[in-house]
């Protein structure tokens, strides 16, 4: 082992130094210019309607700060009111010019179809559905005495998605808008004592080749 160490002391250094010598110019010539690429057919998000679920925080929550930072009209959702009063006025600073938020858990099925309405009744259209709503577990799965404890996960991170996006799919369908999905490396990379977790994430996988043509 020390031997090892050793030889391994001795090659990182300058093996890891060679690489990112050689790797990182053609790198940041590449990302200059796919940004540069990315800037001819970026879309402009200036007054679209963007629904977020789970907009309390985390990923949610930075989401609805990048919308906002260019123009967009944002409905909230999410569980904690008061976390969302706040992302929400945060919104607004940003420069989203119009916010509103909506109390809901996704893992209801009135409650997505209550959030889809409360949207397009204010604004009067949908042009994005982020499906960003989302609980982890982590457990062996033998472990498990009780089965129905991980029900609410798959109603939460799958069937909390099909129910909104099936509500929200006419009106994006008329606005030719988009469903934005966040998903989780664990569909394709499952982890050890994430059994319920990585299933419910394969399932949003499938849901997420949903595209325009197929409303």
């Amino acid at each position: 082992m020390v031997l090892i160490n050793g030889f391994l002391n001795l090659v990182a250094p300058p093996t890891t130094f060679l690489t990112l010598l050689f790797f990182l110019p053609p790198y940041a010539v590449f990302k200059y210019f796919f940004s540069v690429f990315r800037s001819f057919f970026a879309e402009y998000l200036a007054g679209n309607v963007v629904l977020i679920t789970g907009a309390s925080s985390g990923i949610g929550e930075h989401l609805a700060y990048e919308y906002a930072s260019h123009g967009a009209c944002l409905a909230l959702a999410a569980r904690r009111v008061d976390r969302l009063e706040q992302v929400a006025q945060a919104a607004r600073e940003l420069g989203a010019p119009d916010v509103i938020i909506i109390a809901a858990d996704v893992s209801k099925i009135d409650d997505c179809k209550r959030m889809v309405d409360h949207t397009v009744g204010h604004f009067g259209r949908l042009d994005h559905l982020v499906n960003n709503a989302g609980i982890g577990s982590v457990c062996m799965f033998e472990e498990v005495d009780d089965m129905e404890a991980f029900r609410s996960l798959m109603e939460t991170n799958f069937w909390g998605m099909v129910y909104t996006t099936r509500f929200a799919v006419p009106h994006l369908r008329n606005s030719q808008g988009r469903v934005v999905v966040i998903s989780s490396g664990a569909s394709w990379f499952p982890m050890p004592r994430s059994s319920f977790y990585n299933a419910s994430n394969l399932g949003i996988t499938c849901l997420s080749d949903i595209s325009p043509a197929s409303y």
